[in-house]
């Protein structure tokens, strides 16, 4: 027996045998203690029993509740995100449905025991304080998100549009106030409370859902993308102001009391613009990487987060705007931002957030709107906020010069109000501005205009964006490639560079690189996009050429490659193999859905790494790859080449071919561990490949990278 595991037995041994010697021993003492031991349980099955009731009363623990409340609204909030995300919705839409579908107006309207069972009423005000945390830390990162540079340039424009439109919104909802006032705002609430805060619920726009809306489409590192994303910027900054005032008034019960609370407010915000911003510069500047960023740093940026979080609750004008503010002044160093980006935004949002879906659910009754005026106040709501944010911010970017496109996509995007809004709805709900029935109202418009954002994007985009004809006489030969792992992106680069080297000013080489998820944030966007780059960008320079990056996240792969390379007017798209979940071709998968909907040839690179491409073998098995030959033409522009064909059709035309480093192959050899190997890189056509993968097994075992074209 092995010495190691002959001392463990012994020496476990041992002490287990002292342990039940002592734990009998200690018998004895239990006289002096306990006199009689009464039978809680009967005798029969006494065991089982004690097990049963011991399972039922964990069951009702408070701890055992709200874990089994977290998964259960995780779950569902995963499941309708899942399906939303597949019409194309933004994830946040399946988290507010899910949210509904829990509480009273779906779950509870056909299995109200479930409901009750689930989230007794005693146990709500957990998942509140959890929720409430959540979102803390959700503002911080929605704070770090606002990059106040892009305010320096553009400023100007982004504020011009962004007031007028919340004025026009103030105003429509301080003119609805008016004739609601007295059927839908809370007990006891003057009618300037409540028309102010109706006036800031219509005028709120959602700048992460909008900032991940102009991600998915690959606009954020456009021009123009990064003017509507400080239209955003400057939105929300004015909101969560003017909510402060709301809040500061609502407490006070009059304006001359809220200056008080505005004063303090302003005094609070100096000192954290001039006093501890400049602190946190510092840091940012000595600890730059995960290496050196110790663990008391950490606590001291939460500590400066929930303390500022915890003064302005105190001062009255609701924790969030301090955490907000806690995330604008943090310093605008990249990496550092990251750091805390990557540590917080996981919690928040995939654990904390969801609880507050589902708490706002649980308070929503869609019941209550049960009557046709009721009806008709939602859907004058939701026009009044749909037409004011779409007129206003549209009318106000056609006025400063921007096209009727740009205009118009302005004031769509502006309309997402999603999470900030049900923020918005719940600081009103707990404030007792907002009754029970204007609070599902204001629910639903934040639904609905939330999901009407992607389909009038696409509206637009058709209206303005005829489809456009492949012109027969193009200037340039457009080359795409489409990489997942940074490395496999510079190799790609190499075979495209060899295969299809022309005059550089005729070639035009674009890289693609999709982030396959949308519930990323703008920081952690920016640093895949760095990382996925990088080595790309250093082959580019070695090869001296000039490569157009495209970066987007989204969960639609293969139908954003195929999106990209059609509206890019892509001659050739250059793309590493994958294999299908359930089967072994390396055309499976994503390959084959862009293989059955791209309309240009498609290169897809399978095997070894390859450091540099000189000797080529080009195999062509029937007539029906005879267009290999316009690949051939090509590659004898590049004189680094050593160039044989291997033909099996017998039809190909080598007289136009006449150039010494291109050499006819006896296919009798070909299949042949000797023969293949002395190449860089063999070329073929899709359906000799399929072939050969189907009648010689262990062929592809001794081949070198393989490129598989299909025409």
């Amino acid at each position: 027996m092995n010495k190691s595991i002959l001392y463990y037995f012994i020496v476990v041994g041992i002490f287990a045998g002292l342990i039940v010697w002592w734990l009998d021993a200690g018998v004895i003492l239990d006289a002096g203690k306990i006199a009689t031991l009464t039978p809680i349980l009967p005798a029969q099955n006494s065991a089982w029993n004690a097990f049963v009731a011991e399972i039922q009363h964990a069951f009702k623990h408070p701890l055992a509740m709200l874990l089994l409340q977290i998964v259960v609204i995780i779950a569902t909030s995963r499941i309708f995100s899942y399906f939303v995300r597949k019409i194309g919705q933004p994830m946040v839409i399946g988290e507010i449905i899910a949210g509904i579908f829990l509480g009273p107006s779906i779950l509870g309207l056909f299995f109200p025991e479930m409901v009750n069972f689930l989230f007794a009423k005693e146990s709500l005000p957990a998942i509140q304080l959890l929720s409430q945390m959540g979102l803390v830390l959700f503002m911080f990162i929605i704070g770090m998100e606002l990059d106040l540079s892009v305010l320096k340039n553009k400023g100007q424009a982004a504020l011009t549009i962004s007031h007028t439109t919340i004025s026009l919104l103030y105003f429509l909802g301080i003119v609805v106030s008016y004739y609601i006032y007295e059927d839908y705002a809370g007990e006891k609430v003057q009618f300037h409370v409540f028309a102010l805060f109706m006036g800031i619920s219509m005028s709120i726009t959602a700048f992460p859902v909008l900032a991940r809306i102009v991600q998915e489409r690959g606009l954020n590192r456009t021009a123009f993308g990064s003017f509507i994303i400080t239209i955003a910027a400057v939105d929300d900054i004015t909101a969560w102001c003017i909510l402060a005032a709301v809040i500061a008034i609502a407490k006070a019960g009059n304006a001359t009391s809220a200056v008080f609370v505005v004063g303090v407010t302003l005094i609070y915000a100096a000192i954290m613009w001039w006093g501890v911003r400049p602190l946190l510069r510092k840091m940012s500047e000595i600890y730059v990487s995960k290496e050196n960023l110790s663990k008391t740093v950490v606590a001291v940026i939460f500590l400066m987060l929930i303390f500022s979080a915890y003064i302005t609750e105190m001062i009255g004008i609701h924790a969030l705007f301090g955490a907000f503010f806690a995330g604008v002044i943090m310093p605008q160093n990249s990496k550092f931002k990251e750091i805390f980006t990557e540590k917080i935004e996981d919690v928040s949002s995939v654990l904390l957030l969801p609880l507050f879906f589902a708490f706002t659910g649980l308070r929503t009754q869609i019941g209550l709107i049960n009557t046709a005026e009721a009806w008709w106040v939602c859907g004058i709501i939701i026009v009044l906020s749909v037409s004011g944010k779409l007129i206003g911010a549209s009318f106000s970017s056609r006025f400063l010069g921007l096209s009727w496109k740009h205009s118009f996509m302005i004031g769509t995007l502006m309309n997402t109000r999603g999470l900030m809004e049900l923020i918005v709805l719940n600081i009103g709900y707990d404030l007792g501005i907002l009754s029970p029935q204007i609070f599902a109202i204001m629910v639903l418009m934040a639904l609905s205009t939330t999901f009407m954002t992607g389909p009038t994007l696409n509206l637009i985009d058709y209206l303005f964006h005829p489809a456009r004809k492949r012109s027969k006489k193009k200037s340039t030969f457009n080359v795409l490639i489409s990489f997942g792992p940074p490395e496999m992106g510079s190799t790609l680069l190499e075979v495209a560079y060899s295969l299809v080297k022309t005059d550089r000013n005729l070639t035009k080489i674009s890289a693609l690189h999709l982030t396959p998820s949308t519930e990323i944030g703008l920081q952690e966007a920016e640093l895949f996009e760095r990382n996925a780059f990088k080595d790309i960008k250093v082959a580019a320079e070695e090869l001296n050429i000039q490569v157009d990056t495209i970066y987007k996240n989204s969960e639609k792969i293969a139908a954003e490659i195929v999106k990209t390379a059609q509206a890019s007017l892509s001659d050739f798209l250059f793309m590493g193999s994958a294999r299908s979940v359930f089967h072994g071709n390396v055309t499976g998968g994503i390959i084959q859905e862009v293989l059955q909907n791209v309309r240009c040839r498609v290169g897809i690179l399978w095997g070894k790494e390859i450091e540099n491409i000189q000797k080529v073998l080009l195999i062509v098995q029937d007539k029906k790859a005879l267009y290999l030959a316009e690949m051939l033409h090509v590659m004898c522009q590049n004189p680094q080449l050593s160039i044989k064909v291997a033909d099996f059709s017998e039809a190909f035309p080598f007289g136009d071919f006449a150039d010494k480093h291109i050499t006819e192959l006896p296919i009798t050899h070909l299949v042949n561990k000797e023969v293949v190997e002395k190449y860089d890189l063999v070329i073929v056509d899709i359906l000799f490949w399929e072939n050969v993968l189907a009648t010689e097994e262990g062929w592809t075992d001794f081949l070198p990278s393989v490129l598989i074209v299909r025409a």
